[in-house]
């Protein structure tokens, strides 16, 4: 079998912190803060823009936060947001940049010469599985056919994905074709600047299939503009009771992605205590609940040294699989 722990790990990491982690008294009414900008780091329509704005809108909605602002920052597989907000510390005080497990991988590989140790760990929030999907039109209706697909002709069957070669998406099509025991570096990979131009390419015929965030693919497949042939959860997923999962069809593989919050560099400690506070409080908001099960999210929350513990531990085994699939 085929499994990222670390996706384990993080949900019973999540519940240790959940369980476990203080915050300062909360300020009088369900008020935290009067505003917070979100940066993300690649284009609209991924799943990093899809968190951020989530995010923002339960924060809102709930009253934790005033106003929330979004900025996309585009660039580097992700790396442009990242040294946008080092080199620029002591204006971003106010600024919240979205992540995932890209972070870790990006940094492996070189993409970018910072890590997540080189910014402000505030909080992990969710995870999101990983999804398969092919377009409405597509003759492919499962992952038994796409598997005959890539048999028949490798090279005309490519993948696509929101992440530079190497990267997360790439990663996750290596591990379930190498759990369904095809050859993970034969895949013919195309890489997208974020999901949104992955699921256009995808629709417009470019690539057979695209491995991304399932949440990215739900509202497309509620649509009717593509199936999702396969999900990397244990079990079904309430958001899309009928995606079957890659373990169900015989592809003995599971993958949860984390998505959480980084400031700046020598953010002060009582602003770092206010956003995970704001974070802390959201869970218990139905408008929080709203927002993560239409997009089919785990709550998984790891906060402050928990955060940099899972992560630490996360370099570690992506990094030797990595090494195992040949991308390092």
């Amino acid at each position: 079998m085929t499994t990222f722990k670390f996706g384990r790990r993080a949900l019973i990491a999540g519940a240790v912190a959940a369980m476990g982690f203080s915050t300062p008294a909360l300020a009088d009414g369900q008020k935290v803060l009067d505003s917070l900008h979100f940066l993300i780091p690649g284009g609209a329509g991924g799943g990093w823009d899809g968190t951020a704005r989530g995010t923002g809108e339960a924060l809102t909605k709930s009253g934790i936060v005033g106003t929330a602002s979004y900025e996309n920052m585009s660039g580097g597989g992700g790396g442009k947001a990242i040294g946008y907000m080092i080199e620029n510390a002591d204006s971003q005080h106010g600024t919240l940049m979205v992540n995932s497990t890209p972070i870790v991988i990006r940094s492996l590989t070189g993409v970018f010469p910072h890590n997540f140790r080189d910014l402000t760990l505030v909080a992990g929030t969710i995870g999101d599985y990983a999804a398969m999907v092919v377009g409405k039109d597509s003759s492919i209706n499962s992952m038994a056919d796409l598997m005959a697909a890539y048999d028949a002709d490798p090279r005309a069957t490519a993948i696509g994905g929101g992440s530079v070669p190497g990267g997360m998406d790439h990663l996750v099509a290596a591990m379930v074709m190498e759990a369904a025991g095809k050859d993970a570096l034969g895949v013919k990979y195309i890489p997208y600047d974020a999901g949104g131009k992955a699921m256009a390419a995808l629709l417009s015929g470019e690539i057979a299939a695209l491995s991304t965030g399932f949440s990215e693919a739900v509202d497309l497949a509620k649509a009717g503009e593509v199936k999702i042939i396969g999900v990397t959860s244990a079990d079904r997923v309430a958001a899309a009771p009928d995606a079957m999962t890659m373990k169900e069809q015989g592809i003995d593989t599971t993958f949860v992605n984390w998505r959480g919050f980084f400031g700046a560099p020598g953010l002060p400690a009582d602003k770092l205590a206010m956003y995970q506070e704001a974070l802390t409080k959201m869970y218990d908001t139905p408008e929080w609940e709203e927002v993560r099960a239409r997009n089919g999210w785990v709550n998984i929350h790891n906060s402050g040294d928990d955060f940099r513990t899972f992560l630490e531990e996360q370099e570690k085994v992506i990094g030797d699989l990595m090494k195992k699939l040949g991308f390092l």
